[in-house]
């Protein structure tokens, strides 16, 4: 992926200095549920939040700093890549945001270590990167893209461009609306219908992050050979069926809340096929939706 020449968002919070304080880790159950969240991709904190206890920022605490600071260091590249990313979503999301009469409000990047208080709530950093709504905050730990290459067999900068762009997905959907309207609808269904509704979200913030790509390729020429490939390998890594069967043999699709590996490929390759929000439509196709 070609980023180094890219401009750098100024939107990156820099906590990794900072130890969150006020959470209570789960136990027993609650760790292997975390243990399991751990392998998913693209969080939803409504979903993933809730396994940990939610606590209020500590109001005395100091603010981390914005980037750029020690995330803006040379020797910290990946830091600097994060910020390069997330300044080529601001890009493309801005212009097509203009382009449907509407602004975009460019979100926030928090880069921590092991644990963060969010708006959310206390999270540990075994939830993976997740967005929060209440603070239109991302929150990363960058180890998890160790995570990514080593226990997923996902590596590569683009994989790792995927992982931003899709909790921006989450983002555009938190300011067109459909984040609340799911939230809503969610409440007032079954727990199967609930898992459903939740696919439907992650897949659409997949479809998103191939807009993205699909964008950021015709205005900076981002992509080198192999790039797709690599977005699409991590994409199926992170699919509900195949993390169920990595962690205990067999599947279970009512319990899905991301998707399998196909959907989530063949979402991020609609998107980064046609650069159209109206191909994203995966709550009006239950077909593409379905297990």
């Amino acid at each position: 992926m070609r980023w180094k020449s890219g401009r750098k968002s100024s939107n990156v919070e820099d906590q990794r200095e900072r130890r969150a304080s006020g959470g209570k880790k789960a136990g027993g159950i609650g760790v292997l549920l975390l243990a399991l969240v751990a392998m998913y991709f693209g969080v939803d904190p409504s979903v993933i939040l809730e396994q940990a206890t939610p606590t209020s920022m500590s109001t005395g605490a100091p603010q981390g700093s914005s980037f750029p600071g020690p995330a803006g260091r040379a020797d910290d590249p990946l830091a600097e890549f994060v910020a390069v990313v997330l300044g080529d979503t601001e890009d493309v999301w801005n212009q097509l945001f203009q382009q449907g009469g509407k602004n975009y409000q460019e979100p926030t990047l928090v880069l921590f270590t092991d644990a963060v208080n969010s708006a959310c709530g206390y999270a540990d950093a075994a939830v993976g990167p997740f967005y929060c709504p209440a603070d239109q905050k991302v929150y990363i730990d960058l180890g998890f893209y160790r995570d990514l290459k080593e226990r997923h067999q996902a590596p590569g900068d683009f994989a790792q461009a995927y992982v931003i762009a899709h909790e921006i997905g989450h983002h555009v959907q938190n300011l067109l609306g459909i984040s609340e309207q799911v939230q809503s609808r969610r409440g007032q269904v079954s727990k199967e219908e609930a898992n459903q509704l939740s696919v439907r979200l992650e897949l659409q913030a997949d479809c998103l992050a191939g807009i993205w790509a699909h964008h950021a390729q015709r205005a900076r020429q981002i992509l080198e050979e192999g790039d797709i490939e690599e977005a699409l390998n991590a994409a199926s890594a992170i699919g509900d069926d195949r993390l169920q069967r990595q962690a205990r043999g067999y599947v279970t699709p009512e319990s899905f809340t991301h998707g399998s590996s196909k959907q989530r490929v063949e979402w991020f390759k609609r998107g980064i096929q046609t650069g159209e929000l109206a191909q994203c439509n995966t709550f009006g196709e239950p077909g593409k939706s379905s297990r």
